[in-house]
């Protein structure tokens, strides 16, 4: 869609102030901690674009609260997996040579959104020392959420999900689905019966750029939907539903959500 085609298509004159009156609308407040995942082209056009959301986001949870995103870099990863694009294979062992290393600061976000590629810039955002699944985080508790991040533990209860499941976080889906809903990996990886692929990235080791093999549990957001329609039947309690600029939005508790989905992908098992 153009920039022509969202100007048209937005209903009414939108800017920070509007977005951080929705925000309250929608019970976020000053302190809390919230992991955000959010489609600027849902929200419609705004003066400042993505800029004008992380503004509403920043004065509206202020410092004495924490803003997290999925920050990841799929880029960096084994080429043979590759399917978007899928690259020639006699590209792959070159790629593993010359990828360059994982860099915080300037490694790209891949598939995260405008919103998530202008908070990555934001001077006071750190971002998790992980390859491929990193997560950044602004605020009271980003230095603490986001120290460690385990290679082999991407999704799991030493990540940053990990920190953020035993915290009062809630999760905003700012007009997006539980697909992408990240937060869920962590029910897949607090399953007994996982599985794992053998992973690779480009990462700085003693000083030196090094292609580092590692095992990734396995994961499938295309069944997060599901989980999500069955949670909100089951716990209406734990979610609220509202608008941000035209974006429909839900604000969820964390915990519970991620309790439930472990219940819930037990009980609907994959079939082979």
């Amino acid at each position: 869609m153009s920039e022509f085609d969202t100007v048209q298509a937005t209903k009414s004159f939108q800017s920070v102030d509007t977005l951080k009156k929705q925000l309250h609308a929608l019970g976020i407040k000053a302190g809390d901690s919230i992991m955000v995942h959010s489609s600027l082209k849902q929200i419609g056009w705004l003066p400042g674009g993505a800029k004008a959301v992380i503004d509403a986001l920043l004065e509206t949870i202020t410092e004495e609260g924490t803003i997290v995103m999925a920050a990841q870099s799929a880029e960096n990863s084994e080429p043979s997996y590759w399917m978007l694009p899928p690259v020639p294979a006699d590209w792959h062992e070159p790629i593993r040579q010359h990828m360059p290393a994982y860099d915080p600061h300037l490694t790209p976000l891949r598939g995260m959104g405008k919103i998530a590629e202008c908070f990555h810039r934001h001077p006071k955002t750190i971002r998790s020392y992980h390859p491929v699944h990193s997560f950044m985080a602004w605020g009271k508790h980003a230095e603490e959420w986001m120290l460690e991040h385990p290679l082999e533990d991407s999704f799991g209860m030493s990540s940053p999900l990990g920190k953020l499941v035993n915290e009062d976080v809630k999760i905003l889906l700012l007009g997006v689905g539980y697909d992408s809903c990240t937060a869920l990996h962590l029910s897949e990886h607090l399953l007994e019966n996982k599985t794992y692929t053998n992973q690779a990235a480009a990462m700085m080791v003693d000083g030196e750029r090094q292609w580092i093999e590692f095992q990734s549990t396995d994961g499938d957001s295309d069944r997060f939907p599901e989980i999500g329609e069955a949670f909100e039947q089951a716990h209406p309690e734990a979610i609220i539903l509202g608008v941000i600029g035209q974006a429909k939005s839900r604000l969820i508790d964390m915990k519970p959500l991620i309790e439930f989905g472990v219940e819930w992908l037990k009980e609907h098992p994959v079939e082979e």
